[in-house]
């Protein structure tokens, strides 16, 4: 049994990191470009804050380094995402993001850690950090149902791509699996979900998917952090301002 709890957990690692790596290229496009232009940081602030609870609670919880390694490789890539907003955000962005970035990824987790280590024995810790890491790993997941609704609404995946879709799943799978082994509800509470959802999006892939034609085709910068919808948002935020 030990052995397919490091093997699920290795392919965890895996997947996750693949889930981290995914908005690289967009980041890349910022540098390249200078400027963060109609990008969100928000998702990447929330997924450095989510991040950082999985980090503590696989260092609390015994014989769970596998959860803590592929978290920590995590958080070390948004903290990088962050400070290239930073740096290339326009003054007012600039600005929120660093208010944003120091309220909900420095003083809460670094005033929750402290509080529990200080007040509180193992148990509690463990608790703790599983309970949060396990609601900020549910608004993640629920990410993608804006952009499922959107699939739905105009009857096209342009907006959910396929591969991203397809990682969103098999890294729900394979950590569900991994719960199973270890008997971590924390853990298999927000996959299991993360993996009904990614089920999901490829049954609406296969109804709704179309040929791309030349003249409908969507840039990889627009599709390359899909699930978190922040090109989708900007346009329509910027259609309001227009109209």
């Amino acid at each position: 049994m030990a052995s397919l709890n490091f093997i699920f957990g290795l392919l965890g690692n895996l997947t996750t990191g693949l889930v981290y790596l995914s908005p690289a290229k967009t980041f890349w496009h910022i540098v390249q470009r200078r400027s963060t232009e109609e990008f969100e940081s928000i998702p990447y602030i929330s997924k450095l804050l989510n991040a950082y609870f999985w980090v503590w609670y696989g260092i609390v919880k015994p014989n769970s380094v596998l959860v803590a390694s592929v978290n920590g490789f995590g958080a070390a890539l948004e903290i990088i995402y962050v400070i290239i907003f930073l740096i290339f955000a326009p003054p007012m962005m600039r600005g929120r993001t660093a208010v944003l970035a120091g309220v909900c990824d420095v003083v809460f987790p670094g005033t929750t850690v402290l509080v529990t280590q200080i007040f509180f024995d193992r148990d509690v810790q463990i608790k703790v950090s599983g309970f949060l890491s396990l609601c900020f790993s549910m608004v993640a997941y629920s990410s993608p149902l804006s952009a499922m609704k959107t699939v739905v609404v105009t009857k096209s995946v342009e907006y959910m791509p396929f591969l991203l879709s397809f990682i969103l799943f098999i890294n729900g799978a394979v950590w569900t699996v991994y719960a199973v082994l270890t008997k971590d509800l924390f853990i298999g509470i927000p996959n299991g979900s993360g993996f009904i959802l990614g089920a999901a999006q490829l049954v609406l892939y296969v109804m709704y998917w179309k040929p791309k034609s030349s003249s409908k085709k969507i840039s990889d910068d627009a599709l390359e952090d899909g699930w978190q919808h922040e090109r989708l948002i900007s346009a329509e935020n910027r259609e309001k301002r227009e109209g």
